[in-house]
């Protein structure tokens, strides 16, 4: 926005200069060729007036040691000739050699008549100046002066002036320039803060606000609207956040409860009540994975990261072997695929809950006598952990909607689950700079990527 300002008012400045420096520069040109000819003609009268008495008493010595001066002074040859068109008296350096055009004129101006005087030459044209006076004596052509000036002296002149011109065109951009940028900064000084306050509140920091009094009243107005509703949005979502602490944990009471009693009802139950018992337990526990998910979605969104040097080699490890006892009961076998330390400067606790919930999801899903591996290791500079199973895997089609919350594959409805396991370990570690890929490989199954920010890993 900035860059567009600067050209709003930049190009308009420039345009005007543009405009009136061409204007001057034509001006000044003009008025420097008008002033140079009527010099000349000036002294083209005072050379008809010199020739007339040469030509009367027949000397021409009194007309030709005067235009050899004018010569050697002014660089302007004079040539006189009389009434046959002879050369007269001559004062210049080589012999002049008469041009068509040069000829024509001398020969109007022995008919009595003057010629046109000479057109104003552009600067950077190499023509000379020529004009022809008749000599009269009592209304008769008793001769024709010729005086044949450089433009030299008018060209140097004007580019005096153009010089002089662009130097001033140069600073006054320059000046512009810096007075449009200076004139840009106060302008956007009130956007660029409702922009960085816009930015905090998307990395997360809900409480930015903005002062009521930046700015020109037309902003004002709008930026007391963002405070309001970034009040409204923190407002929101903290009462988001305590519905879930509080619903999670007081609904943890009640749910225990009741799976001790149905542990207690179970003991005078005949073992035709097995399986119903069985699948009671097996509600409950669902419903207590439920509620860790939402107070693990409550946590995350509460706190910040507590970044912290660990090397997450040992970090995958202690999960491993947290979960392997699951894992054997459900007859799949859990290996840790890993050698050289990988440290990283991450939240210790985001990166275990995330890693946790991909560990359940690949062990739900994976059928007895299957692997999962869990491999540390370093890509593209950033530290990775992947944890490969041996199920079933999705469809690829399904693999954009996998980290969806609460969706599930159609062949997997039956197992148990929420659907909430890869959406959570997403949130988690976009929390902390990291994302999650899942993908399909060969030999199917599930290869889920958990990826930590660039540039972290040693």
């Amino acid at each position: 926005m900035r860059r567009r300002l600067v050209v709003v008012f930049l190009v308009p400045l420039v345009a005007v200069l543009l405009v009136l420096g061409g204007a001057y520069a034509w001006s000044a040109a003009r008025s420097i060729q008008q002033e140079r000819l009527a010099e000349l003609l000036g002294d083209v009268a005072y050379f008809v007036t010199s020739a007339r008495q040469a030509l009367r008493s027949g000397s021409p010595d009194l007309v030709a040691s005067e235009a050899q001066r004018y010569f050697e002074v002014y660089g302007t040859s004079v040539l006189v000739v009389d009434r046959s068109g002879s050369t007269w008296a001559y004062g210049g350096g080589e012999p002049l050699v008469l041009d068509e055009s040069t000829s024509g004129q001398i020969e109007l101006a022995l008919a009595g008549r003057r010629g046109d005087l000479p057109e104003p030459a552009l600067p950077w044209a190499l023509t000379e100046s020529v004009v022809v006076e008749p000599v009269l004596d009592n209304g008769d052509a008793i001769g024709a002066v010729v005086v044949t000036a450089s433009v030299d002296v008018a060209r140097e002149a004007i580019l005096e002036q153009w010089a002089a011109l662009l130097i001033g065109a140069v600073l006054a951009t320059a000046i512009g320039l810096v007075v449009v940028s200076r004139l840009a900064t106060w302008v956007l000084r009130p956007v660029q803060r409702v922009d960085d306050a816009m930015e905090a509140i998307e990395r997360g920091e809900i409480e930015a606000r903005i002062d009521d009094d930046t700015g020109p009243p037309e902003l004002r107005r709008m930026i007391q609207l963002f405070n309001s509703m970034a009040e409204e949005i923190e407002r929101t979502l903290s009462r988001q956040q305590e519905f879930a602490l509080n619903a999670s944990h007081e609904l943890r009471n009640p749910l225990n409860a009741l799976l001790v009693r149905v542990e207690y009802l179970a003991t005078g139950l005949g073992d035709e009540w097995r399986d119903d018992v069985e699948e009671t337990r097996e509600e409950g526990r669902r419903m207590t994975r439920i509620l860790d998910t939402l107070l693990n979605l409550a946590r995350s969104g509460q706190r910040g990261a507590a970044l912290e040097r660990l090397d997450v080699v040992e970090l995958a490890r202690g999960r491993v072997e947290a979960w392997r006892q699951a894992a054997g009961q459900a007859g799949v076998s859990l290996v840790l695929d890993a050698v050289e330390p990988v440290r990283a400067d991450t939240d210790r606790t985001i990166l275990e809950s995330a890693l946790d919930a991909v560990i359940d999801n690949a062990v739900k899903f994976s059928p007895g006598g299957t692997r999962v591996v869990v491999t540390v290791r370093v890509a593209d500079a950033a530290p990775e952990i992947v944890v490969r199973d041996e199920g079933p895997g999705v469809d690829t089609e399904e693999l954009a909607r996998i980290t969806d919350r609460f969706w599930r594959s159609p062949r997997s409805r039956q197992s148990p689950g929420s659907g909430l396991g890869l959406a959570i370990a997403t949130d988690l570690l976009q929390s902390i700079g990291g994302r999650l890929r899942v993908e399909s490989p060969e030999g199917g199954g599930l290869a889920v990527h958990l990826r930590l920010a660039r540039g972290e890993a040693s």
